[in-house]
This record gives C-alpha cells, structure tokens and sequence, in this order.
C-alpha cells in the first residue's frame, strides 16, 4: 500500500504522517509513506485544504487530522 501525506509542511501535516506511520505499523501493514510538500503535486489531487492523505492514488480524507476509528477504517480499506 502506498500512503501519501500532502501538506506544506505544517504541524498538523507532520502530526498526521506520524498517525498515519504509528497505526499502520500496528495494524502490521505493509505500506510505504511519502509526505508530499510539492503543491503542484498536491494541487494535481484537486485537494484544496490540507493535510490530506491518499491511498494507492485516491484522495481518502482531507481538510483535518482524522480520529483514529476513522484513520483505522481507512487503512483497512486501502
């Protein structure tokens, strides 16, 4: 599975790719992870608001820091 963080950088992108890292590895996932700061990359996605993670290529939440049933929830979909 292939997990994106996009973001500018901000506290909360970096908070998010340390959610997104911490639960996947206790799910014992196999993913990799990539925090992505290019906003042409980031704008490429149609996400307007920050930060956002995608799965394999899909937008699957953006805008906030999800709660962690939701965050589960997503990751077990991929």
């Amino acid at each position: 599975m292939k997990i994106e963080i996009l973001g500018s950088g901000c506290k909360k992108c970096h908070t998010l790719a340390e959610m997104v890292d911490t639960r996947a590895k206790e799910l014992g996932l196999e993913f990799q992870l990539e925090h992505v700061t290019d906003m042409g990359r980031i704008l490429d996605y149609g996400v307007m608001r920050t930060p956002a993670i995608v799965i394999d290529g899909e937008v699957k939440h953006s805008g906030s820091l999800p709660e962690r049933a939701e965050l589960d929830a997503l990751l077990n979909r991929g």
